[in-house]
């Protein structure tokens, strides 16, 4: 029995270290997820649309000079989109990039 014990004490501190690791990579991601601060800037002046994903279905619309925290950047067609969250009311989801003005949230 006494030779198990060793192997017993190693497994548990393999397992107690991966758990450590599992909690600082979901901790540090949960608290770093906004990439950039927005705010909308739509050219033609009027709401812009809030998509289900891009180019989906219309879930809402922001107002110019609402701001938004921009999660996701991706590009559909050679045409830029990003996942977005209003800082006040309003819906989540997709709207068409160009219609953003953007500051980084950390230098």
């Amino acid at each position: 029995m006494k030779s198990q014990a060793p192997a017993l004490i190693n497994a548990r501190m393999k397992v107690r270290a991966l758990i450590t690791a599992a909690i600082m990579l979901l901790v540090t991601n949960t608290t770093a997820l906004a990439q950039m601060n927005c705010t909308v800037n739509d050219p033609t002046g009027t709401p812009l649309n809030v998509r289900s994903k891009p180019n989906g279905s219309i879930v809402g619309a922001l107002h110019n000079g609402t701001s938004v925290n921009l999660w996701k950047l991706i590009w559909v067609n050679d045409k830029p989109w990003a996942r977005i969250t209003p800082v006040g009311p309003g819906k989540s989801g997709w709207v068409f990039h160009d219609y953003l003005k953007c500051e980084p949230l950390y230098d």
